[in-house]
């Protein structure tokens, strides 16, 4: 009887004990019954809901900067225009037609130069039959122009470049020369000039030096800055084509200076010229 009693008392002090927590889970469960006032963001279990219409900001710490009055959570102030981007400047416009122009460049001359084919329009060689002497396009332009130049013109045979040609004057043709001129000591050369026609042309002139530093000087009648190329061999010889491409009106010229700029040895550093061809 006495065992029974006592487990009577256990479960009701266990069926009080129950009692009590169900009161209060009940009373807990009442307070949660509806969203609390300004608690429209809240979510499913706690989550947060974001804002329609705006991107989360997940892993963009304090990107967004301070609050700003009137925005929600996480929502950013309208971005700013964009700062108009300053405007390229046009590229110059090209020259006109008939324009001057000139540019010089220097590169290897051939074995064998071909005067007929690269002097379509006019072509002189020098030295064929001594320092006085010169051959030139026959029918041709007339444009290159000998200004003769300080120092003394000395023929020469021993070029390592060959010219030839097929329609010349006086010397009708030839399969290949290696006669030229040279001027020794600095200073002296050679001063050339190409007739203008308002059409845009290219001159080839075939020098070289020996034991020198040769300067070629091209301008233009008309005015403007003066193009330089240099050539410089201060032991043995060596030769080289120049281009020259320029455009001036007619009646102005191309005006050409090929003379020695510095000498390496006392016995005739000098600048040498075979050819000028212009088409």
């Amino acid at each position: 009887m006495l065992r029974r009693a006592r487990q009577r008392r256990r479960w009701a002090v266990e069926g009080a004990a129950v009692l009590v927590c169900l009161v209060v889970l009940v009373s807990y469960l009442a307070t949660r019954s509806g969203p609390a006032p300004g608690d429209d963001q809240a979510g499913p279990a706690g989550v947060s809901a974001r804002s329609p219409g705006f991107p989360a900001a997940e892993g963009r710490t304090g990107e967004a900067g301070p609050a700003t009055p009137g925005l929600r959570p996480r929502q950013r102030p309208p971005s700013p225009d964009p700062t108009p981007s300053a405007s390229t400047p046009a590229p110059p416009p090209p020259p006109k037609p008939g324009s001057p122009a000139l540019t010089v460049s220097r590169g290897e001359m051939p074995a064998i130069v071909d005067l007929t084919a690269v002097g379509a329009r006019d072509w002189v060689h020098w030295g064929e039959r001594g320092g006085r002497s010169m051959n030139r396009k026959r029918s041709g332009s007339g444009e290159i122009i000998d200004g003769g130049g300080p120092g003394r013109r000395i023929g020469w045979d021993g070029n390592q470049e060959y010219v030839r040609w097929a329609d010349g004057t006086p010397e009708r043709s030839t399969d290949g020369s290696s006669n030229g001129v040279y001027a020794c000591g600095a200073g002296n050369g050679f001063s050339l000039a190409v007739a203008g026609s308002g059409e845009p042309r290219t001159v080839q002139l075939y020098g070289g030096t020996w034991m020198a530093r040769g300067r070629l000087e091209a301008r233009l009648s008309t005015g403007g800055p003066a193009s330089i190329a240099r050539l410089e061999d201060p032991y043995t010889s060596q030769s080289a084509q120049f281009t020259i491409r320029f455009t001036v009106p007619k009646g102005a010229r191309l005006l050409l200076n090929w003379t020695v700029e510095k000498v390496f040895t006392q016995h005739c550093g000098n600048v040498g010229l075979q050819a000028v061809t212009v088409r």
